[in-house]
């Protein structure tokens, strides 16, 4: 007689996986009493705008034109001073300045308009000066002694004067150089002379009132200074600041010494 068959028993049932994926994989969050898995914090996003550049430095374009401009005005000064005004060439400035003659014109119309940058930038900063009122406590003489020894070391002698001789030597010849000398740095200068005057007549340093009438008393030392130092300063050197000082006892009175 045959053994009866023995009834299969359950079979295993296969692991299932969950929606948190496979085995040995922590579960995914949502049911009560698991943990969460952490986090990740998400990528910052790259801005869309550009980063800001640093600034880029100026152009040095204007430079090399006031350098270009500055040359001409020295090559200018030098060949004004070598040949006079009526023998100096638009061609021989080009050549001593290292430029092309086209180069010339575009910065002045011709060699007048050069000589007028001369004055300028040579002679009117320093008249401007004048205009200045003295310091608190100082004196009228002490300003003008002080413009006065600026204009003798800054001017007579250097080779500023040499634009004072050649208005004085061919300004006859070229009238409108003159008139933009006198224009720009003679009228200012007697105006500003005459205020100093008129301001030492009221603080009763001048006696003389009569003296703002005639301001170029004043500075004619210094035109002195500047004609003596081209014609004769080899035959017989001028010490053009004591010579200032003393015009300056005959107009103030002498300093009292203490």
């Amino acid at each position: 007689m045959s053994s009866p068959r023995t009834a299969p028993g359950p079979s295993k049932a296969a692991p299932s996986k969950s929606a948190g994926g496979r085995r040995g994989e922590k579960p995914a969050i949502g049911r009560q009493g698991e943990k969460a898995a952490p986090v990740k914090a998400p990528k910052a996003a790259k801005s869309a705008l550009p980063k800001a550049q640093p600034p880029k430095p100026p152009s040095n374009r204007a430079e090399r034109t006031a350098e270009r401009r500055e040359a001409i005005i020295e090559a200018a000064l030098d060949e004004f001073i070598s040949r006079g005004f009526t023998a100096t060439r638009i061609d021989d400035v080009a050549r001593r300045a290292g430029v092309a003659k086209g180069t010339i014109y575009l910065h002045f119309k011709d060699k007048e308009s050069m000589f007028e940058e001369l004055i300028r930038t040579a002679l009117v900063p320093l008249i401007g000066r004048l205009h200045a009122p003295p310091p608190i406590g100082g004196t009228v003489r002490d300003a003008v002694e002080a413009f006065a020894r600026t204009f003798i070391q800054e001017v007579a002698a250097t080779r500023r004067g040499d634009i004072v001789r050649l208005i004085v030597a061919e300004g006859p010849r070229f009238p409108s150089i003159a008139d933009f000398y006198y224009r720009e740095v003679v009228s200012r200068g007697l105006a500003g002379m005459r205020a100093l005057i008129e301001l030492a007549v009221s603080r009763g340093e001048i006696q003389q009132k009569n003296l703002a009438r005639f301001p170029q008393i004043l500075v004619a030392p210094a035109i002195i200074a500047v004609i003596w130092q081209s014609l004769f300063s080899r035959h017989a050197p001028l010490d053009a600041i004591e010579m200032f000082r003393v015009h300056l006892d005959l107009i103030f009175g002498e300093r009292r010494t203490t």
